[in-house]
């Protein structure tokens, strides 16, 4: 029999783990799969763990897995895929913002002969509209900025079959942006669009400020535009500031200089002094991720590990 794996991570989700898995053993029940649930603890400062080992005390299709400390959902899922040996592998969040009743459609997909089926978003339900105008806005960006094309309005819930997954364990670089990388490794997709509802419980673990980190990592981790973007705003100042030269040069040629034009001087320092700020915090950005790509330190550790009691067959 084929076999299926669902890999959650969860941080500080204990609300609404009892709730997830109610319904995704519901779903379990209706599939003609050997199906394991692998819920990932990332370093959680609630009872989150302990919920997940009471649902694996009462199920034995659930598998635990818990880091050793709070390494970001990018590295937990990354850990939970890594441990997934089934023939297809679902990723989906614990807080039901995407509904696990969707996986019957990516299976019948995968059927097919797709390699990764991914659910794109035609609503976004409990969400504010600045947060889904800059999520609409962000995906249209890497869009336009990468060379590998990002679906739009799509999370990371989806369906890889085992040679997608295999493909996506080789790719081990650390500052990982997942949307891009489950793009990057190719092979047969489709997109199946559903309605993502409003979280069961707790509240989101992203603020605006985590989400506009999110959104640099996957600019420069997919593209290398904003460094040409900088040096082309570099070429045209320094041809403004040639024209501009020449202007003042001719000006006090034909009608002498009358030691005039500070605050124009002042202006003009300070815009030059913010384009090359901007384009060294550019570099910066990439410098930042070379260095921490030659630490080569592990992209996590594992604290506990606990098997499915029911192997799937």
């Amino acid at each position: 029999m084929q076999t299926l794996t669902v890999v959650v991570p969860a941080y500080n989700e204990s609300a609404g783990l009892r709730a997830f898995h109610a319904r995704l053993a519901v779903v379990f029940d209706a599939l003609d799969l050997a199906c394991t649930v692998l819920y990932v603890d990332d370093g959680s400062g609630d009872d989150t763990w302990a919920v997940m080992q009471a649902l694996r005390a009462g199920d034995a299709r659930v598998a635990t897995l818990k880091l050793s400390r709070n390494f970001g959902k990018e590295l937990a899922l990354t850990a939970g895929l890594d441990a997934a040996e089934a023939d297809a592998v679902v990723v989906i969040d614990a807080d039901l913002q995407d509904p696990p009743e969707v996986i019957p459609q990516f299976v019948a997909a995968w059927r097919e002969g797709y390699d990764v089926v991914y659910g794109t978003r035609a609503s976004r339900a409990g969400e504010s509209g600045t947060k889904k105008f800059t999520s609409a806005a962000f995906y249209r960006v890497m869009q336009r900025l990468s060379q590998t094309p990002v679906p739009r309005d799509t999370g990371d819930f989806r369906l890889m079959s085992r040679r997608a997954a295999d493909a996506l364990k080789q790719v081990r670089e650390r500052q990982r942006f997942m949307k891009g990388l489950f793009a990057w490794v190719g092979y047969r997709q489709k997109a199946i669009v559903y309605q993502r509802q409003a979280r069961h419980a707790g509240s989101s673990k992203f603020n605006y400020w985590r989400l506009w980190n999110f959104a640099l990592e996957g600019i420069t981790s997919f593209s290398t535009v904003p460094l040409r973007l900088a040096t082309y705003v570099g070429l045209l100042t320094a041809f403004a500031a040639f024209v501009f030269g020449a202007f003042v040069f001719g000006k006090a040629l034909l009608y002498g200089d009358a030691v005039r034009g500070y605050p124009t001087l002042l202006l003009v320092m300070l815009f030059l002094g913010g384009v090359q700020l901007i384009a060294l915090g550019l570099i910066g950005e990439y410098l930042g991720r070379l260095y921490m790509e030659a630490k080569q330190r592990p992209l996590y550790l594992v604290d506990a590990l606990h098997p499915a009691r029911r192997e799937p067959q």
